[in-house]
């Protein structure tokens, strides 16, 4: 038997009822899925077969030989902070406000899972003209460690909330702004919070 014709079987047998009844519920003859089992005729069930018999045993198609169900929408809450772009905002809690669903195939190409990620809104111009004051930014929580090459992170620094670059000078975190005209980076320990991999802006 094939992995679909075992896997066919052990349902049966979980639920106790023969191949025979199964055939007659889809509307087969007795020995329909038995053939199917023992001698692979038919190579496939049918669709209308499948989810018939997926149905009943509650289990995905694919395994019962149908294609692979779509992946997810991840769940992005959205947090009550605004990591400025300017001096940097005193935070003490980070409240849900609610949650945006992120499309599977965007959160597969930058490469988030649900649980660590999350949207906050930048503010301040330290950071123009890439992020501007009220965009809303993607942070991914599990990349916590700038390279020599840097990136834009959301970072504590003397217990301020900030969006800065940030890359690794020696052993040492050096975070600035983009914009040359925005007040000195604290001089002080920078804590990572996540990188920023999507920035979403409202259209003007």
């Amino acid at each position: 038997m094939d992995q679909v014709g075992t896997r066919l079987t052990e349902l049966a047998a979980t639920r106790g009822v023969s191949l025979a009844a199964l055939s007659a519920m889809i509307g087969r003859n007795a020995a329909y899925l038995q053939q199917f089992v023992t001698r692979g005729t038919p190579r496939a069930l049918a669709e209308g077969d499948r989810r018939t018999l997926a149905a009943f045993f509650e289990v995905d198609e694919e395994v019962l030989g149908g294609p692979p169900a779509p992946p997810a929408a991840i769940r992005v809450p959205r947090l009550d902070v605004a990591a400025s772009a300017g001096p940097g905002a005193l935070v003490d809690a980070e409240v849900e406000l609610g949650a945006d669903m992120l499309d599977p195939g965007l959160a597969r190409r930058l490469g988030l899972k649900a649980g660590a990620v999350a949207i906050i809104r930048v503010r301040g111009d330290s950071m123009e003209p890439g992020l501007m004051d009220g965009d809303h930014i993607l942070v991914d929580t599990a990349r916590r460690s700038p390279g020599a090459a840097g990136g834009v992170f959301v970072v504590r620094i003397d217990g301020a909330l900030m969006v800065k670059r940030v890359r690794r000078s020696g052993g040492t975190l050096v975070a600035r702004s983009d914009n040359p005209a925005a007040s000195p980076v604290p001089n002080a320990p920078v804590e990572v919070v996540g990188r920023v991999v999507w920035a979403m802006r409202a259209p003007t």
